[in-house]
């Protein structure tokens, strides 16, 4: 079987381009904002917070946990969610490096 387009580039890169996909969407973008505006998890406010129906925030919801950037705990009959912390400092560490790099440059192109 042959290799796929991501076997061709580093853990690392695939992971963040994984996280910055499940970011790419402004309902993620709320979602993630709202999570980070409370002080602990939440279990079925997301839905009301956001201009979706309910299976729409449900799919958000998915494509969030599924890139690793919330975790979610069942509790009783429904899932409370919340921020991966582990995610959200790989990406500040990825672009830490990148505005590192752009500063030492000191020269602008284009």
């Amino acid at each position: 079987m042959g290799a796929t387009k991501t076997d061709h580039f580093t853990e690392r890169q695939n992971q963040i381009a994984m996280l910055a996909k499940a970011l790419g969407h402004p309902a993620r973008v709320a979602i993630v904002e709202y999570l980070m505006s409370v002080d602990t998890c939440i279990c079925g406010d997301i839905v009301n917070v956001l201009p979706l129906a309910q299976p729409t925030v449900s799919q958000h919801l998915k494509e969030l946990k599924n890139a690793g950037v919330i975790k979610g705990t069942i509790e009783g009959t429904s899932i409370c969610y919340c921020i991966d912390e582990s995610a959200l400092d790989m990406l500040k560490s990825y672009f830490s490096v990148i505005t590192t790099s752009l500063l030492k440059k000191k020269y602008s192109c284009c």
